[in-house]
């Protein structure tokens, strides 16, 4: 089989050695002396039209944030911190004191008398109050006390009782005289009190001592506080003559309360 001959790339030269390229600047002279040109293909077009592109900045950490949870958790600590140390106070000072409440209760009660009428009202009580300090360490200063008499809130007397101090394991018994000498009432507690006598003569009473006492503890005085003494539970007989009548008082609670105000409300 006859072998093919192909041409060669580039044509020979005369003694059989491949002719040399053209030089850069013989071509160029052949294109008349100026640079040669190539048309932009897509990729340059494509660069060209994209914007350049900038890093965006690391986000800025939000310290206002961070301020706000630090103070709340202070704060939350110092509450709590306090809240401990002063229950750790209390329970230093109740296992050194045992602090018990002053209690009182009516002995006796009289009524002398108790003229209704029409438009007004005399009456006249006899009270004997006795106050009991059960704590070993602490004592009482006492306030003039402000005595009322009350039967379906309506006002029947006013009294009161001197300043005293009640010491340590101490009871002390108290006298005074409650009355109310020709007071005018409305028709409203007129009608009332007596819808209350048809029974049996008899009126429901509530006692209301009021006062301000300061507490003693060793050498340590705290200041005024206000109290109310309220003794509820009794029933008055209204006297028909001149012979006094004695109530029922073995049945009689007498509850100490603190009397905290704030402005001008009294709690």
């Amino acid at each position: 089989m006859a072998d093919r001959v192909y041409p060669a790339a580039k044509p020979a030269a005369p003694n059989g050695t491949a002719a040399p390229a053209p030089a850069p600047a013989a071509a160029a002279a052949a294109n008349g002396g100026a640079n040669q040109t190539f048309p932009a293909n897509k990729a340059q077009l494509y660069n060209a039209a994209r914007p350049t592109y900038r890093p965006m900045p690391p986000p800025r950490r939000k310290h206002r944030r961070s301020c706000c949870c630090c103070c709340c958790l202070f704060i939350t600590f110092f509450i709590i911190t306090i809240v401990l140390l002063a229950a750790i106070a209390g329970a230093i000072f109740w296992v050194l004191y045992r602090p018990q409440r002053p209690s009182f209760s009516v002995s006796t009660l009289q009524v002398s008398q108790f003229n209704l009428t029409s438009t007004k009202l005399a009456s006249k009580f006899n009270l004997t109050v006795v106050a009991r300090n059960p704590n070993k360490k602490i004592s009482f200063f006492y306030d003039p006390i402000n005595i009322s008499f009350n039967s379906n809130d309506v006002d029947i007397g006013d009294g009161s009782l001197p300043a005293f101090m009640h010491d340590r394991k101490n009871t002390t018994t108290l006298k005074t005289v409650v009355s109310s000498s020709g007071k005018n009432l409305d028709d409203s507690a007129i009608s009332n009190l007596k819808s209350k006598l048809k029974n049996k003569n008899t009126l429901p009473l509530e006692i209301k001592l009021d006062t301000k006492v300061k507490v003693k503890v060793g050498s340590l005085k705290t200041k005024k506080v206000g109290i109310r003494v309220k003794c509820s539970g009794i029933k008055i007989t209204v006297p028909s003559g001149k012979t006094p009548t004695k109530a029922t008082t073995s049945n009689v609670k007498c509850k100490v309360d603190l009397r905290i105000k704030i402005w001008k409300w009294t709690f």
